[in-house]
């Protein structure tokens, strides 16, 4: 008879499981574990240094805005555009109500004479905007003379208003621009398009300075304006045909047209900023304004949610609106531009801290400054200073044109 220790233990099946050997792990193990902190360390210092840059870039942005805009650029947009719906959908502006004293441009106090000959060729002088409200408050939608004279003519008129007849204690402005008059410039921003140095950066510098009469916010940044940016001979992003397109010619003269031209620039237009589709065309608003699809308007909010909303046009003698509010949907924008006498339009840059309109008032035709520039709109976020110093966005200046009669 076989004793216990007489029997032998059962052979492992061929292919059977076998636990490895824990020697194996404790070789391996140091070099796995080191391989891991590697890859971490190499992670957070990249996150470090594209965070930290960020956060200490040199613009006029908060740092809260600055990590909302690393964050949108790193893969949250989707994230920051919930976020943005929630948080506007249940905040949305008051229904009736007035507005704060000042908030409409007081015209009779204005000692600025309108302009209407002198001998300078200039587009006629623009009709006042009927308002939408059914008893206006003095002021609304009569023109304003504003900025430095070319000749003695002004080449900038701006106006107040209440946008629409139920949000009576909001107020939009729209600036008329004549392209005889005044010249215009796409400057590229610190951040957008990218792809620098650009002839024209922030910020505005003393010489330009010198003729500079206003200067506008630009479109939305590019990876969610469905378009394209060009300047000078350079292509920062392909243009998109179909697009909503603000084209500058080589002679100054600017203009809002649906892009047809594919990669091939005319000779004589030297800038084109795309920002999405026109929301008005041929006179008349566009169908997509009332479409319940964000994405229609990009990656951003709502087009009936109302925010800080801003848009440029042109009219059909050739001049430039530009208009602005808070409280506007894409379809109350383009009502504003369509009101203005926009044929085309096309809509810009939304929320508080990218909306500004500035125009300047230097005293003797001295130098645009801060301490002479004004918002088009009394509660705009952002000072006039933003484009004298660095921006991440690109942006639009308005110059008055050389004259030597």
């Amino acid at each position: 008879m076989k004793t216990f220790e007489d029997i032998k233990p059962a052979q492992p099946l061929r292919g059977s499981f076998k636990p490895r050997s824990r020697r194996r792990y404790r070789v391996r193990s140091p070099r796995f574990r080191a391989a891991i902190l590697v890859v971490v360390m190499l992670l957070l210092g990249s996150f470090t240094w594209s965070f930290g840059s960020a956060l200490t870039a040199n613009n006029q942005q908060s740092v809260a805005l600055k990590a909302v805009e690393w964050l949108r650029g790193h893969g949250g947009g989707q994230m920051l555009r919930v976020a943005e719906n929630f948080w506007y959908t249940w905040h949305q502006p008051p229904k009736g109500g007035i507005p704060p004293k000042g908030a409409i441009l007081d015209t009779k106090a204005a000692t600025k004479p309108t302009t209407t000959s002198n001998g300078v060729p200039h587009l006629p002088t623009p009709a006042n905007v009927a308002p939408f409200v059914a008893n206006p408050l003095p002021g609304e939608g009569v023109w304003q003379p504003e900025g430095r004279t070319v000749g003695g003519v002004h080449g900038l008129y701006v106006t107040t208003m209440r946008p629409d007849p139920v949000h009576t204690s909001l107020v939009a402005g729209i600036a008329w621009m004549d392209p005889k008059l005044l010249s215009f410039t796409l400057f590229a921003g610190g951040a957008e398009p990218g792809g620098g140095p650009w002839p024209n950066m922030a910020p505005i510098d003393s010489a330009q300075a010198a003729s500079l009469v206003a200067a506008f916010n630009s479109g939305f940044r590019m990876v969610d304006s469905r378009g394209g940016w060009y300047s000078n001979g350079r292509m920062a992003d392909p243009l998109v045909n179909g697009q909503a397109s603000f084209v500058i010619y080589t002679n100054g003269a600017a203009n809002v047209v649906q892009w047809g031209q594919g990669q091939t620039v005319p000779s004589n237009i030297v800038s084109v900023r795309q920002n999405l589709s026109l929301i008005v065309n041929n006179g008349k608003i566009t169908s997509g304004v009332y479409s319940p699809n964000y994405k229609q308007w990009g990656a951003t909010v709502g087009n009936s949610v109302l925010v800080w909303r801003s848009g440029v046009g042109v009219t059909s003698d050739g001049a430039i609106v530009y208009a602005a509010g808070n409280g506007l949907s894409v379809a109350t924008l383009a009502g504003l531009l369509q009101r203005a006498g926009a044929v085309r339009a096309m809509e810009l840059d939304i929320n508080s801290a990218w909306v500004d309109y500035f125009y300047f008032n230097p005293p003797n035709g001295g130098l645009a400054a801060p301490s002479n520039g004004t918002r088009l709109v009394y509660n705009m976020e952002r000072p006039p200073q933003r484009y004298f110093e660095g921006t991440a966005r690109d942006f639009i200046g308005v110059f008055a044109r050389p004259y030597s009669g």
